[in-house]
């Protein structure tokens, strides 16, 4: 049951992701920003006229970056550094 319980939470939580942070890819573009530094990566989307960079989530591992490609229906995701 607890294992259940939990993949419920994470639904729950990727529909509020999604429905909290708009993507509009007439406007913006999916990215992932990538620290030269620390290797730090943030998944967001960031806008095409003024490039207000919006930060979604945290990227600890690929099956991160698999998630945030899932949870917005994204097939590739540009990453700059």
């Amino acid at each position: 049951m607890g294992i259940f319980k939990n993949k419920l939470r994470i639904q729950r939580f990727e529909k509020q992701l999604r429905d909290k942070i708009k993507f509009d890819p007439e406007t913006q573009y999916a990215v992932i920003r990538s620290s030269i530094c620390t290797g730090e990566k943030v998944a967001g989307f960031k806008n095409r006229k003024d490039g207000h960079f919006t930060e979604v989530m945290l990227i600890k591992n690929p099956d991160d970056e698999k998630r945030f490609k899932e949870i917005y229906g994204l097939d590739t995701v540009k990453v700059e550094y």
